[in-house]
């Protein structure tokens, strides 16, 4: 880590800017500093609006930079207010005050003295003194030092003060511009519900700032909504009870007086929340449910194309024949659905022939309407490129067809600039929440015929929502299973287990399938020595993915990451390394990706190598820089986005959704009982496309599978697409009645 070095301040002009980022406020500029040699030094750090002939005052650190040369990284900026009679003249009748000549200017400073800036800052009805000015000057003046005053300057002193990070900066200054902190000062709490990556503890960190008190009102209200928000993620819902909503929130709050009824009724009125019976819905929870069932009720808006049958089963005889595959009764079944139907679901587990009975569909349907266009879509990286490697049609990330917006967590493609498709194939479907699918529909407006494919024994998505079942249990779309098992090539045990495991049992012995008994202390000795046995028959790091249920305990993902970095790639004064929080990261490390980061074209589950530690003393932007590959593609991690990095020698179940390696070791202890249940083995153990190793306490293993879900999730999505009864609307007018 860097040492710590005392601030400087210098007060000074910017005479020249480099370079700069107006979306981040990056700036590099070469600034005159106001003393007896007057140097100019080269500036880097977040400036905003950065004027040439303004002085300012910027506090910060020298840094050597090898390439550049001294340079100064500001820390924080102030711009100072003018001084002088003839500064405060020509500053009163600059562009900042329309209307304001030098006239005006000059009886202003005549009258009030060179400190009138400060002076009607303090006190504005102090402009009234000067002697035939006009109300439309007092407003002009008024208006232009507020507007000077205010806006990004004054939201990075207000975000300096209260430490809530630069990136929290930039998502203010997007949202509300010049106003961000007269409404941060107005409600902090808005934060939480207008402005993405803001959650309870950063808008009460604010709030308590600014001497909000724990039973105001605005705190009670943003608790509210947090609970609601709070219980559906945690549970996967898409609302939650009236009782349970209730009851929780009197936890938060206890010690405090507060009328959850009142409260409840003011966050309904404001539509934060919206009720039907006693289920309480977040609004984005609500929308989205309400929107999916809306257009699927109504899709397609347009006729289907015609097809010829006869034609279809020709083509569909000549394509076996020249890809040397023979499609079974189901399968041939599934691609007459698919062109009889505008929407098709085709859900089977491992090995059962999904991505051949697509592969079929996609070549039959280009050829029978040349004109059109295939978009394939996938939750994760992994899953896209293999859709569209097996496909041969355009494939990617939902998120990154879509054009999502990091900051603001909204999508370029909607309503208004859809997609351009006609056919849209979406896989790993289990893994995509009410939410997503529902921005999904919303830029499907030219699409005219849909085709789902999905695991239903697999983990739903992480967000709220379980669409794939919902889908399937409405009945109205046409489903196809396909349950015979194809692939019967190296790695078919993996596939016997898994339906097995579906089953609720588990054979003594599997091909490919290796079972280790262990204690819960040996488990990290045998995972390394299986490990190193892999490496004996010719296998990689790259090809085996240690997957853990839990990242506390013995078997944990926190404590087997530790010791398999120290085993496989241990400190070595060749590599740089360096730490974050609890975690070293070393070059040469195993790297998972945590978050969707579109614009560098890597998504959450992606694993890749750290490749490069660059010290801050060395970088273009001097901070300490992270350089990750993922399959080619090199990705920078800075302080800014650390967070959205882990090392990946272990990682959780839920994060390997969408991908496949060639080994797959599990551990499994008691300590993990918790968390084991059916869906969550089923998806581990299919990640594994050639071998599957199981250690630890096999019996928590075995106890795990028996267990179905232990909170079905609770949505209204089927009962809307359903229809059967009036308590679930499809349009949103006919809520909170």
């Amino acid at each position: 880590m860097e040492e710590n070095k005392e601030l400087i301040s210098l007060t000074g002009t910017f005479t020249y800017i480099l370079f700069r980022n107006d979306e981040n406020m990056y700036t590099v500029a070469k600034f005159k500093v106001q003393d007896a040699k007057e140097k100019t030094v080269t500036v880097t750090g977040l400036i905003p609006r950065p004027e040439t002939n303004t002085m300012y005052t910027i506090s910060g650190t020298y840094i050597e930079h090898p390439r550049y040369g001294m340079q100064f990284q500001i820390v924080s900026i102030t711009k100072n207010l003018p001084s002088g009679k003839e500064g405060v003249i020509r500053y009163l009748s600059g562009p900042a005050f329309a209307g304001i000549g030098k006239k005006t200017a000059s009886k202003i400073v005549e009258s009030l003295g060179e400190d009138c800036i400060r002076m009607i800052r303090e006190d504005p009805d102090v402009i009234r003194l000067v002697p035939g000015i006009t109300e439309k000057s007092i407003d002009a003046i008024l208006n232009g030092l507020k507007n000077d005053q205010e806006g990004p300057e004054e939201l990075m002193r207000f975000i300096n003060v209260n430490g809530i990070g630069y990136r929290n900066l930039i998502r203010l200054n997007q949202r509300y511009g010049a106003q961000a902190v007269e409404k941060l000062k107005e409600n902090p709490y808005r934060v939480i519900e207008e402005c993405d990556g803001f959650g309870f503890i950063t808008a009460d960190k604010i709030a308590k700032s600014l001497g909000v008190e724990d039973d105001d009102e605005r705190r009670l209200y943003a608790i509210l909504i947090t609970c609601a928000s709070d219980l559906c993620f945690s549970l996967g819902n898409s609302h939650v009870r009236y009782e349970a909503l209730e009851e929780y929130f009197s936890g938060k709050t206890r010690g405090i007086e507060a009328s959850f009824d009142d409260l409840l009724q003011k966050a309904l009125l404001a539509r934060s929340l919206i009720r039907e019976e006693d289920r309480i819905y977040p609004a984005v929870q609500y929308d989205a449910e309400v929107y999916v069932s809306r257009f699927l009720d109504g899709f397609p808006y347009k006729d289907t194309d015609p097809y010829d049958p006869a034609f279809l089963h020709r083509s569909l005889e000549e394509l076996e024949d020249r890809i040397g595959i023979s499609y079974d009764e189901t399968q041939v079944e599934a691609i007459d659905c698919f062109f009889q139907n505008p929407i098709t679901i085709l859900t089977g587990g491992p090995g059962t022939g999904k991505t051949t009975v697509v592969r079929a569909m996609v070549q039959l349907f280009t050829l029978m309407y040349p004109a059109s266009t295939v978009v394939c879509a996938a939750p994760t990286g992994r899953a896209a490129k293999r859709l569209s490697e097996l496909t041969g049609a355009d494939s990617a990330t939902i998120h990154s067809l879509l054009r999502w917006d990091l900051e603001t967590n909204t999508f370029r493609k909607n309503e208004e600039d859809p997609i351009l498709a006609d056919l849209l194939i979406i896989d790993e479907f289990s893994m995509v929440d009410t939410w997503l699918f529902s921005n999904l529909l919303k830029a499907s407006g030219n699409v005219r015929k849909i085709c789902i494919l999905g695991d239903e024994d697999q983990l739903p998505s992480v967000g709220p929502g379980c669409v794939l079942r919902d889908m399937i249990a409405c009945g109205r779309f046409p489903l196809i299973r396909l349950e015979k098992i194809h692939r019967q090539e190296k790695g078919s045990g993996v596939i016997m287990l898994a339906r097995d495991i579906n089953q609720g049992k588990c054979e003594e012995q599997y091909s490919d399938v290796a079972m280790f008994e262990c204690r819960r202390t040996e488990i990290k000795q045998i995972l390394v020595q299986v490990i190193r046995n892999a490496f004996d028959k010719g296998y990689t790091l790259d090809d085996i993915q240690v997957l853990s249920p839990m990242y506390s305990g013995a078997a944990g993902i926190d404590v087997l990451n530790n010791t398999l970095q120290s085993c496989f790639n241990p400190p070595d004064e060749a590599k740089r390394e360096y730490k974050i929080g609890y975690t070293t990261f070393r070059e040469g490390d195993k790297i998972l990706q945590l978050k969707n980061q579109p614009d560098d074209d890597v998504y959450n589950g992606d694993i890749g190598i750290l490749t490069e530690i660059v010290k801050a003393s060395e970088s273009e932007n001097n901070m300490v820089t992270l350089v990750v590959e993922f399959d080619g593609i090199f990705v920078e991690y800075t302080q800014d986005n650390w967070n959205n990095i882990s090392l990946a020698y272990c990682i959780s179940i839920h994060k390997s959704q969408g991908s496949e390696y060639p080994i797959v070791i599990m551990p499994f202890t008691w300590q993990m009982n918790v968390m084991l249940q059916r869906k969550l083995i089923y998806t581990g153990a299919t990640r594994a496309r050639k071998a599957l190793i199981i250690l630890g306490e096999i019996g928590a293993f075995r106890k795990g599978i028996e267990i179905l879900e232990k909170h079905p999730r609770e949505t209204t999505l089927t009962q809307r697409l359903t229809m059967q009864n009036d308590s679930f609307p499809l349009f949103e007018e006919d809520s909170n009645p």
